[in-house]
């Protein structure tokens, strides 16, 4: 772990990175003191460690220390987020040069901070919050740095009942008509978000690897993707303009983006969830938040493939509750069918794990059960889509 003192912050936040003055002035809104009664006695900055990289995040780090005020010695704690355009990550690199244009202006990196600006902490329904904002600070044209609330939050084991729970404030956040709007806050320049990841993403990256026959013949697939199944992915790959389409011309909601338990934190003082990282937050029809709820665990390897059933009525069941109680009348069908249509597109087309093909004499029995999972997955959300109404 990465750690600066007062004075050498510098060496851990990077741009992000705030003088001490404006640190104390950071601090002394954030406490509810006049500015010039606050002073910085020490601080510490830390990296904060996370296993899963974002196209859009330079940096997550703690800030944290004691300043003196007119009340005596208090402590402060933040947690600073440093946003960035899609165009300076490392990853970038990757993008074919006649997409970069495309891809750089479609990645919505500029979202969350337009999210945390506004007042959607005062529309949510009960039992859902967000962290609440110390400051937002544009550090150039392509980067802010975002000052949040620490919450306080405990490491939770998350069964199928949290799930369902989950979902019902998530079903309830999409239909809130509050919330409905804002649900455009964010900016994000794709007036079609699905036909824009269609058009993207799946078209330049994931249609060609499944329709790749060199991929399939790699061991770590030919394990558990059998000819079947790729058939299946193939013919669902066919499908997806129409799905596009259909998906497309539904009512929008409001929608989180990324929905999954790594995005709910559970809090240690209350009983409520508090929602973060709104980088995609953008009106997507209803339905499309229950899939990270209901895939998120499985594709990270929390949970095996074999509880989806469970997940799925129990996630469905809750989004379809939060939406009722919000007054919505939309068809329960029409939800179900969005949600396993946006599975399969976003998840369940991708599924295979294209990252582990390298060298095949380096395959790993971890490597090979994993993808007996993934395989195992995969053949859920063709089957929830191809049973959708």
């Amino acid at each position: 772990m990465t750690t600066g003192q007062v004075g050498g912050r510098g060496s851990v936040l990077g741009p992000a990175e705030v003088s001490d003055a404006e640190l104390e002035r950071i601090v002394a809104e954030w406490l509810g003191h006049p500015p010039d009664t606050v002073r910085l006695l020490r601080c510490v900055a830390e990296v904060v460690p996370y296993e899963l990289e974002a196209i859009t995040t330079a940096g997550r780090y703690w800030v944290y220390g004691a300043v003196a005020t007119p009340d005596g010695e208090q402590p402060f704690r933040f947690f600073v987020k440093h946003v960035r355009s899609f165009a300076r990550s490392p990853r970038f690199a990757m993008v074919p040069p006649h997409l970069r244009e495309w891809a750089a202006d479609t990645v919505p990196w500029r979202s969350e901070a337009r999210v945390y600006a506004s007042d959607l902490a005062d529309r949510l329904p009960p039992g859902l919050r967000m962290p609440r904002v110390a400051a937002i600070r544009e550090l150039d044209e392509f980067s802010t740095a975002i000052w949040l609330e620490a919450v306080p939050a405990v490491p939770h084991t998350w069964t199928v009942a949290d799930l369902g729970r989950a979902a019902h404030s998530i079903g309830r956040l999409a239909a809130r008509p509050a919330v409905q709007e804002l649900n455009a806050i964010g900016g994000h320049p794709a007036s079609h978000p699905i036909r824009s990841y269609v058009d993207g993403r799946f078209m330049s990256q994931v249609r060609p690897m499944l329709f790749d026959d060199a991929i399939w013949l790699h061991p770590l697939l030919t394990a558990s993707f059998d000819g079947a199944l790729i058939e299946r992915l193939r013919v669902a790959a066919d499908a997806v303009p129409a799905y596009a389409d259909e998906l497309d011309a539904l009512p929008s909601a409001a929608s989180h983006g990324d929905a999954s338990t790594n995005n709910l934190l559970v809090r240690a003082d209350t009983d409520e969830l508090t929602l973060i990282d709104f980088g995609f937050w953008t009106p997507k029809p209803l339905g499309f938040d229950i899939r990270q709820l209901l895939i998120g665990e499985v594709q990270l390897g929390r949970r095996p493939a074999a509880d989806l059933p469970a997940i799925d009525a129990a996630v469905t069941a809750g989004y379809l509750a939060g939406v009722r109680d919000e007054g919505d009348a939309t068809d329960p069908q029409a939800i179900r069918r969005c949600h396993a249509l946006c599975l399969l597109l976003y998840s369940g087309l991708s599924l295979f794990p294209w990252e582990q093909l390298g060298d095949p004499s380096a395959i790993t029995p971890e490597q090979v059960a994993a993808a007996r999972e993934r395989a195992a997955a995969t053949r859920f959300c063709l089957d929830l889509a191809e049973a959708a109404p």
